[in-house]
């Protein structure tokens, strides 16, 4: 098989439906457990900031190890790298789901997030094998909508399961589709060319150090400020010393040279800034529904459904406007739509009918599907072919990074705020939406090709 032919049908299908289900998966993870903090912190006995961490130790291990992984899979085979890592995450899966204690959970969540990191730095440069050349653009089309509605409909399929069982079955359910996945990609995924390169261990320690002491410093800026300075520190010192080395490699860890394309790099500081707010506000809602508007388990959930129902409406749609209209245009619209939407929910009075809340979120879930398609799409097509699989780990880590950051936000947001915790999180979610927005209006405008 020619690298530029894919595969042929049906292994094609199978292999797309393996990376698909996949990516799903651990996408899902990452905000599938949002609506059940509240109860995993009465059960845990932890505080609803010492809970935030279930949701940032799993987005802090992605962080870290997704450039890392990425490397791997091209000296290892993205097919092998792929398989370790969903074996890791459905494994890990399993300990969750038995965690009798608070510590536990975290660990398992550590584990998880690392076999997730594996299977999301991959699958872009899978798809570049599963597909040929000519329908590469489809298989991006496919994976942003992947992402964009597992990301949005986590809290809502975690609802329905809590509607029905307790916390742990939100783990649990991973064991059969992991199982699942398994057996279709040990025989369906492509076999791939190995690099024929050491593994530059010393700029993937650098890449981790950058990207977690930045996210942990954030979160412990009010428990020990200048702990938090030091961390903050040592990240940049990382960051730079990470800089400096990759400009002299010829196969970077750190895809700096993708940066250097003005609409890479807007949309890559548009998707950091949207997928904070988002994680942000989809923290803070559950807590805002239950304790400042009053509102029952049930009820919140209910409440949760609409944001990513509208999002899997929106999502393709603006995929497909986006071959016609500008990216820039949608997403900062889009963007714009999600922070009007959260400013409007936290000033909602307490007497609010449910329905005006579903529209508000209606809104949200509409306007970041208007962005989140496109901006995917730039960033996977700005880049050159043969970059593939650099931009599809910068992509994945911009979005990581982003939730990353977003949840040690809200942590610090609701030990500031204390009772007012959840409202200052929907402001502060509102803030990093609208700045998605404005980096999004003043990225270079590009009309996408079929």
């Amino acid at each position: 098989m020619h690298p530029l032919d894919g595969l042929t049908p049906p292994r094609k299908y199978w292999a797309l439906a393996a990376t698909m289900l996949a990516m799903a998966m651990t996408v899902l993870e990452t905000t599938i457990t949002n609506v059940a903090l509240p109860s995993i912190a009465r059960d845990l006995g932890v505080s609803p900031a010492q809970a935030v961490w279930i949701v940032n130790t799993y987005q802090l291990a992605i962080v870290v190890a997704l450039l890392p992984f990425s490397s791997l899979g091209e000296i290892l085979g993205y097919r092998r790298v792929f398989g370790a890592g969903l074996t890791a995450f459905t494994i890990a899966s399993a300990g969750c789901a038995m965690s009798q204690s608070f510590t536990m959970l975290i660990s398992f969540r550590v584990f998880q997030g690392l076999g997730a990191a594996a299977v999301m730095s991959v699958t872009p440069a899978l798809l570049r094998f599963i597909y040929s050349q000519k329908q590469f653009g489809r298989a991006i089309g496919y994976n942003a909508l992947v992402v964009a509605t597992s990301s949005a409909a986590g809290p809502m399929i975690g609802s329905l399961i809590l509607s029905v069982a307790s916390w742990p079955w939100l783990f649990a359910v991973n064991l059969p589709i992991g199982l699942f996945i398994l057996s279709i990609g040990s025989r369906m995924l492509p076999e791939t060319e190995l690099a024929k390169r050491p593994f530059d261990a010393l700029s993937a320690t650098l890449s981790g150090l950058t990207f977690g002491l930045i996210v942990v410093g954030v979160d412990r800026l009010l428990h020990d400020f200048m702990t938090a300075l030091a961390l903050l520190a040592g990240g940049a010192v990382a960051g730079l010393a990470l800089v400096r080395r990759e400009l002299t490699q010829a196969t970077p860890l750190l895809p700096l040279d993708l940066l250097r394309i003005r609409q890479f790099a807007f949309s890559v500081g548009a998707s950091v800034c949207a997928f904070s707010g988002q994680t942000i506000s989809y923290i803070s809602l559950p807590f805002y529904f239950q304790q400042i508007l009053g509102r029952s388990q049930l009820e919140m959930g209910m409440l949760m459904v609409p944001w990513p129902l509208a999002v899997a409406i929106a999502a393709p749609v603006a995929g497909r406007l986006s071959e016609s209209v500008a990216p820039s245009i949608l997403c900062s619209i889009g963007a714009g739509l999600v922070a009007g939407g959260l400013v409007v929910i936290s000033l909602l009075p307490t007497s609010t009918p449910n329905g005006w809340i579903m529209a508000c979120m209606v809104l949200c879930g509409t306007g970041f599907g208007m962005f989140q398609t496109p901006n995917n799409r730039v960033m996977l097509t700005a880049a050159p072919r043969h970059r593939s699989g650099g931009a599809g780990g910068l992509q994945a880590t911009a979005r990581q990074f982003g939730m990353a950051l977003g949840a040690a936000l809200v942590a610090l947001a609701f030990t500031a705020a204390s009772a007012h915790g959840p409202t200052t999180g929907l402001v502060l979610a509102a803030v990093f939406l609208a700045a998605a927005s404005a980096v999004s209006a003043a990225r270079p405008g590009t009309r996408m090709s079929r």
